[in-house]
């Protein structure tokens, strides 16, 4: 086989494995969201919103790849739900950004600590080093595709 076929091949069985880990955390996710009353959509929104700091409606929408008018839909279903509240930005009052409430940061909290136990049961039988390793690796992927993204 010729390198770039090497290549090629590994580049494969590495997308497939990303996508199937992907799809096992999402469907894991997916489980215990169902104890509580928000969707993937609006868990998705708040994780946004917590990682990023207050965003608009328009910042969030690009942030989930979702459109204009959905965003805005899922911000009235999770103020509604007393999730999150609209506040106007103190620098231009024209502005008004999406801040998480303490009831969607305590689901959210939730949530990721019971995706991490999962998280932390597959890891059992991997070694420190291996999980070092593992960590140190997703690192250098996930940098790359920031800067290949970027460009």
């Amino acid at each position: 086989m010729l390198e770039n076929e090497l290549q090629r091949d590994a580049i494969e069985k590495l997308e497939k494995r990303l996508r199937h880990i992907s799809g096992a955390i999402k469907q894991n996710g997916r489980k215990i969201l169902n104890n509580y009353p928000i969707t993937s959509p609006q868990f998705i929104a708040l994780q946004w919103l917590l990682e990023e700091g207050d965003l608009t409606i328009g910042e969030l929408s690009t942030k989930n790849g979702l459109a204009f008018s959905t965003t805005t839909d899922l911000v009235d279903r999770m103020e509604k739900n007393e999730l999150v509240e609209r506040v106007r930005d103190q620098s231009d009052r024209r502005v008004v950004r999406i801040h998480v409430l303490d009831k969607g940061k305590r689901i959210i909290k939730e949530v990721i600590l019971k995706r991490q136990d999962f998280l932390g049961e597959v890891l059992e039988n991997f070694s420190e080093e291996q999980t070092a390793t593992l960590i140190e690796l997703l690192d250098q992927l996930h940098d790359k595709m920031k800067s290949v993204n970027e460009k």
